[in-house]
């Protein structure tokens, strides 16, 4: 080949190796782009099937904690009365929904919903309790049956205290609400209902006959989990030291779960599940083999706790991923004044200073978002029940759906407006009642 013809032929082999080059490239890019898709769909899918996972251990797994409150406690039999073997009175609808038991009306069939609404179910009747629970329609609460359908044991689940339900078919029977608190839930009359609690009156070093004292102080929507840490059943003034049951939503970005801290999303639900729920797991925090500090959990060995069958642990991961994915619920349009609530935003995040504590748009501290008492101007009786001493900055979105039983921790504000006027107070604001008022209405719109 001549030279002539030489270099004709270098410049398109060299022009073939480019395009062959950028041929390479392109299909190199678009391989990499597909497998980044596929990376994304895998990752997809498994954040989806978390968030199913987690929301069937919610509303339904109660971490082998049947032993306790069925086979300990025997509330199955209080349930069912005497008449059905059980014993006393027995739980009818209208008692079970008298103290905070919520109805999920999905779980009912059609025709027993076609007879709720025509009023032929006998409410009265501890027998249509069973039934209910045979359905899996009393949220938070699973029976156990037999072959021959008698109830012989009784669980709970997390979406006992943490769900309520809509009321679209009546008061306590309705759709389910994952993540709020049910402020209507009388824990402490349900437990009472127990026909033998001697094994609460070992944990806790008292007579049974005090422990239902105590039980019976707490009231609606309140529950003292600290008390089966330091056995202090009341505060310094004779009140309940029972605080309220705060919601299980919103908690996304949000450092520490509940109102005085105690851990993150994950370490709490191992906390309840295991040492409250009673539920077969591992637990370990060696703060609570402080037997000063924590007497009741010390010498019950609370701070390392190894049952045979961990039936929680492996729960953990999707619960809380699905507890992180329960959005705060916004408020109904007609329920505040818009243009107050407008006018309040400049308030809060102006005048009142509500912002440096309640950072938008997590209305929480990033960060470590805890206050001595002294900092926000209440005793530290609470705050000294938990390892760090100190209170949590609420997140406020969704306070609509929790004004029942009031604000703070034990519910010591009865209105919004009583919370606004105690940081007036505290911080010499000085707002004008017009501020106060705008600033509540902002509160109601978040």
């Amino acid at each position: 080949m001549t030279r002539r013809f030489l270099f004709p032929f270098a410049i398109a082999l060299c022009l073939a190796f480019m395009v062959l080059g950028s041929v390479r490239g392109v299909h190199s890019a678009f391989a990499s782009e597909s497998d980044n898709d596929s990376a994304d769909r895998v990752t997809d899918a498994h954040a989806h099937l978390m968030v199913e996972h987690g929301r069937h251990i919610f509303r339904y797994a109660t971490f082998g904690d049947e032993k306790f409150w069925g086979n300990t406690l025997q509330l199955h039999r209080a349930i069912e009365g005497a008449k059905l073997g059980g014993v006393g009175a027995g739980v009818s609808p209208r008692v079970a929904l008298a103290v905070g038991l919520k109805v999920d009306q999905d779980a009912l069939p059609p025709q027993v919903l076609a007879a709720l609404k025509a009023g032929r179910v006998n409410l009265d009747d501890p027998q249509t309790t069973v039934a209910l629970l045979r359905l899996n329609a009393v949220l938070g609460v699973k029976g156990f049956f037999n072959e021959s359908g008698q109830l012989t044991s009784l669980g709970i689940q997390c979406a006992l205290c943490h769900s309520t339900v809509d009321d679209s078919l009546a008061p306590g029977i309705g759709h389910r609400l994952d993540g709020w608190a049910n402020r209507d839930l009388n824990v402490g009359a349900i437990v009472n209902l127990s026909p033998d609690l001697s094994s609460v009156s070992q944990e806790l070093g008292v007579p049974e006959n005090t422990v239902r004292t105590v039980l019976l102080s707490w009231g609606p929507g309140k529950f003292d989990a600290s008390l089966f840490m330091d056995g202090k059943a009341f505060r310094p003034d004779g009140k309940s030291a029972a605080v309220l049951i705060p919601p299980a939503f919103g908690l996304a970005g949000v450092n520490l779960h509940t109102w005085t801290g105690w851990g993150s999303v994950p370490y709490w639900n191992a906390f309840v599940a295991n040492l409250l729920m009673h539920g077969d797991g591992t637990f370990f925090d060696p703060r609570l083999k402080d037997a000063t500090k924590f007497p009741v959990a010390a010498a019950n060995g609370f701070n390392d706790v190894r049952t045979g069958s961990d039936q929680i642990t492996d729960k953990l991961a999707d619960l809380q991923f699905y507890q992180l994915a329960l959005a705060a619920p916004a408020p109904p349009p007609s329920s505040y004044d818009h243009d107050a609530a407008e006018r309040g935003k400049e308030i809060f995040n102006g005048p009142a200073q509500c912002a440096r504590c309640h950072v938008p748009p997590l209305y929480t501290e990033p960060g470590w978002n805890m206050h001595t008492g002294a900092e926000i101007g209440i005793d530290d009786f609470q705050a000294d029940r938990a390892p760090d001493g100190r209170y949590r900055t609420s997140p406020l979105r969704g306070l609509w759906t929790h004004t029942r039983g009031g604000f703070y921790h034990d519910g010591r504000f009865p209105t919004l407006n009583s919370v606004v006027d105690h940081y007036d107070i505290t911080f010499s604001l000085h707002l004008s009642d017009q501020e106060k008022h705008d600033l509540v209405e902002f509160l109601k719109s978040l």
